[in-house]
């Protein structure tokens, strides 16, 4: 992150509170008390570094020095963890957790059947990045590079429904032509990259660049594997550079782009950090404000850096419009976007 964009970052955490002391009545709440932080993927994978990197800083931005406790709670991309926030942990500001995005944009594409949680109801914290989701091929993989995947079919591994692995290549086949076959079922990212190298499936669509650049650096290095398409509202400009294509050309369709739009803003908040709905006023201002000030954290930028992540924060409250915004959707883009991701 740019010197200058975390400068204006660190003034915004102070405009919001993050310099300033927290309201008397969170400092009594979290003196001696822990924080349960619940992360809705499996561990080593992007959602579980960011989490644990954060983690490490947050306490030191609470009054009362509470101790943060991570748990991995892994499961339908992220929804199994958005559904025991939502309806089993305490409304007190004690449990915050870590989402996918898909686990919040999924009950805008759904008709409600599995309404267990609404994600217009929680409360937002945090993002720690917006960002960009690639599709690659294993280096010995056929096709090496999108216009190859067009002709010939390419097996992509996947997790579940909700997940991007899961979604992004039934999204980009449909609106592209690719020839993707998705094989569904693994449990995260970690799993498929492993089948990719044991030669189960040729590659995965769906996987945040933050992450693969952080978990896989080698694979890069080496070029263990093919770049052949990227995902975001804005191209990626280290992608850019490395000649990676853009989803958009490819799709021919204007529906389908206004509905491939609205999957891909999702990754506007990539890295988003919850409260459930109902916890006091005062102890989400006081959340928020640990966050604004880890996520502009000197040491914790460092930390970021070695590990090769991103940080491009955003606030709460504008997390929360972005999501306000989403379920506000017209209902023909809405029902296009769902033909997209469904099998």
């Amino acid at each position: 992150m740019s010197r200058t964009r975390s400068s204006r970052w660190a003034l915004a955490a102070a405009l919001l509170g993050g310099l300033s002391p927290a309201p008397l009545a969170a400092q009594d709440f979290y003196a001696g008390r822990t924080i349960d932080f619940v992360i809705g993927a499996d561990v080593g994978g992007g959602y579980d570094v960011y989490a644990r990197a954060i983690a490490r800083r947050l306490p030191r931005y609470i009054a009362g020095a509470p101790t943060v406790v991570v748990k991995n709670m892994p499961g339908a991309g992220s929804a199994v963890a958005a559904a025991q926030l939502y309806t089993i942990a305490p409304k007190d500001g004690s449990t915050i957790g870590a989402l996918m995005p898909g686990a919040i944009l999924d009950r805008v594409l759904s008709d409600g059947g599995k309404a267990n949680y609404d994600p217009s109801k929680f409360i937002y914290l945090a993002s720690a990045d917006s960002g960009t989701r690639v599709c690659l091929t294993y280096q010995n993989a056929k096709a090496k590079t999108f216009a190859e995947a067009l002709a010939q079919p390419v097996i992509m591994g996947a997790s579940a429904a909700g997940a991007a692995t899961r979604d992004y290549p039934l999204m980009v086949a449909k609106a592209t032509g690719a020839k993707f076959n998705v094989v569904a079922g693994y449990k995260g990212s970690s799993d498929i990259l492993l089948a990719m190298e044991r030669g189960e499936v040729n590659g995965m669509c769906g996987l945040d660049w933050n992450s693969l650049r952080s978990t896989k650096p080698d694979w890069l290095r080496d070029g263990k594997i093919n770049l052949i398409l990227q995902t975001a509202l804005e191209p990626h400009p280290d992608l850019a550079r490395m000649g990676v294509p853009e989803i958009w050309p490819f799709i021919k369709n204007e529906t389908d782009r206004k509905a491939v739009q609205l999957v891909v803003s999702q990754q506007v908040f990539l890295r988003s950090y919850i409260a459930p709905p109902g916890v006091p006023a005062d102890r989400v201002a006081t959340l928020r404000a640990a966050f604004a000030s880890t996520l502009a954290d000197q040491e914790f930028l460092a930390d970021a850096q070695k590990m090769k992540i991103d940080v491009n924060p955003l606030p709460g409250e504008k997390v929360q419009a972005v999501v306000d915004m989403l379920y506000a959707t017209p209902k023909d883009v809405v029902a296009r976007a769902k033909e997209l991701i469904a099998p």
